[in-house]
């Protein structure tokens, strides 16, 4: 099960403008200093290039510790194995270790928490809003490069958290299996009985979250009132067509989940998986649409500090974001990009055409959403 989280908390605005263009090894540890050229430098506390005397320090010192530690990066996730791959080949002398890629953004927490103090802990995090806001104590701030160039909706001001990548809310469907569905609406006749999922539970999983957050705008609701979104998917509970099973391409393949709620990046990935098996569409419904973001965070335990923060200054550069670009998903520089001519304007070009209105939940309706879902979701889809 893909198990990734829920989404960034930004204003509609931003959200709709950035989207619209759219067993370790240590040298140097959180409590020690790495060495560069320009001296003793605390690793553990840089915000920015400046502390290490630019990228060049950066880069000495991450080599220095010779590792680096990921956790929860599912390699078919956004074209994340291929940024994984770009990493290490730019990097061979960094190993990256990379821990259950399936784990959730709760389970990342927890893994620093539980492995604080050792070499095996995480260095890094990709987390949603959820856990992110509930988790700030855990993150080490730090600021990249390109820290101009991702909107301010869209990150955490002192660089706690920064939004990354990101994408809307679809659906996928089997055209041999079931018509093509153009409402909410739809998905309650007959023809989708057995047939509709969503990718996890939405008290944990972001794609899930993200669903009902849909439903929620397109069914009289807002993204300050989630209710409407758990009463459609209670609806659909009662018709007899919601099922519940996490969608992977092994279900889709087998006809077990015809019809899923996802990312959209993250179901045209499954048609490419699926490409001679299964035929496989992906649409985003007319009306309001619903984008999030994922976040980057640094440890602040740590094991490899210099490493963690080379990973962001990566993850943020023009070609790590056309990455995730030929993955599907949404690059947060994708406006600054543009601008520059430094995006990948094929791919730009080749995303799935967006609504007019796009919503994304702030921090505060994310947190009352994640509230009202852990109150009635259960009992809503028994």
């Amino acid at each position: 099960m893909l198990t990734k989280r829920l989404a960034l908390a930004g204003t509609a605005v931003a959200a709709a403008l950035a989207l619209g263009l759219a067993g370790c090894s240590a040298d140097a540890s959180a409590s020690g200093g790495s060495s560069t050229d320009g001296g003793s430098v605390d690793a553990a506390t840089a915000t920015n290039l400046d502390a290490f005397g630019g990228l060049e320090g950066l880069q000495e010192a991450a080599k220095a510790e010779g590792a680096l530690n990921v956790i929860a990066l599912p390699r078919d996730w956004a074209n994340y194995g291929a940024v994984l791959d770009a990493f290490a080949e730019k990097y061979p002398e960094i190993t990256i270790n990379e821990a259950t890629p399936d784990a959730s953004s709760a389970e990342e927490i927890q893994a620093a928490e539980n492995l604080a103090g050792q070499d095996t802990a995480p260095d890094v995090f990709d987390v949603g809003a959820a856990v992110a806001l509930a988790s700030t104590d855990q993150f080490a701030p730090y600021q990249v490069a390109t820290w101009d160039e991702i909107p301010e909706a869209l990150k955490e001001q002192s660089g706690l958290w920064t939004g990354d990548y990101g994408g809307y809310m679809a659906i996928g469907y089997d055209p041999d299996a079931v018509p093509e569905p153009t409402s909410l609406d739809d998905l309650l006749g007959a023809d989708y009985k057995g047939k509709v999922a969503i990718n996890g539970d939405p008290t944990q999983a972001g794609a899930a979250f993200a669903a009902v957050g849909l439903a929620a705008v397109q069914n009289g609701g807002s993204v300050d009132d989630f209710q409407p979104g758990i009463d459609f998917f209670g609806e659909l509970q009662k018709a007899g067509n919601f099922v519940k099973i996490d969608p992977t391409p092994a279900t889709i393949a087998s006809g077990e989940t015809p019809v899923v709620f996802d990312w959209d990046y993250l179901n045209v990935g499954y048609g490419k998986d699926l490409e001679g098996q299964r035929n496989w569409k992906v649409t985003i419904l007319p009306g309001t649409g619903y984008a999030g973001y994922y976040n980057q965070a640094v440890n602040v335990d740590a094991p490899h500090p210099a490493a963690a923060r080379l990973w962001q200054e990566f993850l943020y550069s023009d070609d790590a974001q056309n990455l995730w670009l030929a993955g599907g998903a949404r690059p947060v520089r994708a406006e600054a990009m543009a601008e520059a001519g430094t995006i990948d304007e094929d791919l730009f070009k080749a995303l799935p055409t967006v609504p007019g209105e796009t919503v994304v939940p702030d921090a505060d309706q994310a947190e009352a959403a994640s509230t009202l879902l852990g109150e009635k979701w259960a009992s809503a889809v028994q």
